[in-house]
């Protein structure tokens, strides 16, 4: 996949630069539930950002918001009556309270630290005229080998499902937060959608995508994102996301017939995505089928071994690319056990949601002047 689209987005013809318009009213929602411990990082460091025309809404749900308080007047602290336990319901209970008709708005996790020219990027594409943007979520913390390893996938992924599906004329993937979009948008594709559980990005994406719609790929617009550090961490995570791609299937199938019969270029690559096993998961099946080969067709376990090694550099490309840090080629020999743990998860998957609905966050560090965690 990572070759096909490579292929493809050179045969694109890629979009000119247009001048930045105004400051658009962007409306920051920052959800937070049962920990607030990093919320004030979160809300300074969009504080400190060159942008000045937004209002902060952190809903803080199930949680006590005695230690917030915030002197500036564009941060508004919305603790909910009763426990909403879900991201969307966060979202319009604080869009139920905006404080004027924001234009935009945008999705920031509570463990989250924003660049400072997280809006600027993004006023880059919105001027291009899209609806929807997907921005990076760099490592907050490498302190532990599962952090590196975290990083390197989502590095990987930042490159294949978002810059270069982006490229070659699809859509980039959502990713839960750090990313933006025109408030009409948002409340069109979920205000009447009820979602339980994880995977609300799955649904938002698809919907946008049905409406024809393409979500852009703004790769200079940085929020810094916690990696699992910790082995319990990692299993609920990967169990619930998991259960994610299991739970919404259908809508990969759903989205690639829509795309043959109505001849959508744009829904056809980003279905062929969501029908994608998850990594570990892709890794497992070749190695299956490349020991099958061997006794039934071992000339065609050839193609095994070119796949591995075009997959080998297409993580090292993104890995180059994307400028990683040395602490996170030297984790990649630990990568086995990083694939044990997702197996592990793989187990727990059925009953993920049961589990835990939320990441427990530990790392409280901020940013600084340099932009710099």
């Amino acid at each position: 996949m990572p070759l096909f689209f490579y292929i493809i987005s050179l045969l694109k013809k890629k979009r000119t630069n247009v001048e930045v318009g105004g400051e658009a009213d962007y409306a920051v929602i920052v959800t937070a539930y049962l920990q607030v411990t990093q919320v004030s990082f979160a809300v300074n460091s969009i504080l400190k950002a060159s942008y000045s025309n937004y209002i902060i809404y952190v809903v803080a749900d199930n949680c006590d918001v005695n230690g917030l308080h915030f002197e500036d007047q564009r941060v508004v602290v919305l603790r909910p009556e009763e426990v909403l336990a879900s991201n969307t319901k966060s979202h319009f209970y604080a869009i139920n309270r905006f404080k004027r008709p924001h234009e935009r708005l945008t999705i920031i996790d509570s463990d989250n630290l924003v660049h400072q020219e997280y809006f600027n990027e993004l006023n880059k594409v919105f001027d291009q005229g899209y609806e929807a943007v997907q921005g990076v979520r760099a490592a907050k913390n490498l302190d532990t080998t599962y952090a590196c390893l975290d990083e390197a996938g989502d590095i990987y992924y930042r490159l294949v499902d978002r810059k270069l599906m982006f490229e070659a004329g699809s859509s980039a993937a959502l990713s839960g937060s750090g990313m933006a979009f025109t408030t009409a948008l948002y409340r069109n594709c979920l205000e009447t959608t009820e979602i339980l559980g994880a995977g609300f990005d799955k649904i938002l994406q698809y919907e946008i995508i049905s409406r024809g719609k393409r979500i852009a790929f703004a790769e200079y617009a940085v929020v810094y994102d916690e990696k699992t550090s910790k082995t319990d961490q990692l299993v609920n995570q990967r169990s619930r996301w998991i259960n994610t791609w299991f739970k919404y299937l259908f809508l990969g199938a759903k989205m690639m017939i829509r795309s043959i019969g109505g001849l959508d270029w744009n829904q056809f690559l980003f279905s062929t995505m969501l029908l994608r096993p998850p990594l570990f998961m892709l890794i497992m099946i070749s190695f299956l089928f490349f020991i099958l080969d061997l006794f039934i067709m071992p000339v065609f376990a050839l193609y095994w071994v070119l796949c591995v090694l075009l997959f080998i550099a297409a993580v090292f490309s993104a890995l180059s690319y994307f400028q990683a840090d040395g602490r996170i080629y030297k984790s990649l020999k630990n990568a086995p056990k990083f694939i044990y743990f997702q197996i592990l998860a793989l187990l727990k998957a059925r009953r993920a949601n049961q589990i835990s609905i939320a990441t427990e966050h530990y790392h409280e560090e901020k940013i600084d002047d340099s932009n710099k965690v």
